[in-house]
């Protein structure tokens, strides 16, 4: 599944954040139109590779910060688990330290939606469900912009880590690109209305509505997608 230029699947779920407090309700809807989101999945708590994962973001989250952006991590384990993983040391195996949010996706539902779920659910004739595969999200990561737009992704098997340093290489590309692209869509919509204008003085009133009017749907999408 390509979610690249699509708007991030919405969810609201239960989630650990500032490494201790449970919360529900958890969405990026609180970061429109504020930060830029890095949104990773996992496979689950209390295995070999993740801690080591979670803990190199933690450890770079400064530069996330500078940049104006937010790390989230999830997994298909419960809140509780998460809480748990975030209380163990990391001697023991633990991720004790990681500050960012954990969102709990145990009805697999944020996981399939993104496209990262490594099972899949089957109907018999009678329409129940049985899940197939494992209930568990490949190493997914998605960089989400501040309009809620998905600008980057990448999805690994699960014995695959991610580099944290080319999430933050993905991170200023967007930052570097975004201002780029809108001074020149600033600079189509002039032209557009110098042109609209110039319809309205010489040529007929109808032709001038009609290329308002796409003018103005053009400048709405622009702004809000």
């Amino acid at each position: 599944m390509i979610l690249v230029g699509k708007k991030a699947p919405h969810f609201s779920s239960s989630a650990v954040v500032n490494g201790s407090e449970i919360v529900n309700n958890f969405s990026l809807d609180q970061f429109l139109g504020k930060k830029h989101v890095v949104f990773f999945f996992y496979p689950a708590d209390f295995t070999f590779v993740c801690p080591t994962e979670l803990i190199a973001f933690q450890n770079r989250i400064e530069e996330f910060e500078k940049r104006n952006t937010v790390v989230i991590g999830c997994s298909t384990d419960s809140q509780f688990s998460h809480w748990k993983w975030l209380q163990t040391e990391q001697k023991d195996g633990g991720i004790k330290g990681v500050n960012y949010p954990l969102v709990a996706d145990g009805a697999n539902t944020i996981a399939e939606n993104y496209g990262v779920l490594a099972g899949e659910y089957e109907y018999n004739e009678k329409g129940e469900a049985t899940f197939i595969g494992s209930a568990q999200a490949y190493r997914g990561l998605f960089l989400i912009d501040k309009n809620g737009v998905v600008q980057h992704q990448v999805v690994n098997n699960m014995p695959l880590g991610r580099s944290v340093e080319e999430t933050l290489r993905m991170v200023d590309a967007l930052k570097t690109v975004l201002p780029i692209t809108l001074q020149i869509t600033k600079n189509l919509i002039s032209c557009l209305r110098i042109a609209a204008s110039f319809m309205e003085r010489f040529f007929y009133v109808e032709l001038f509505s009609f290329v308002k009017f796409e003018l103005d749907l053009f400048i709405y999408e622009v702004k809000f997608g």
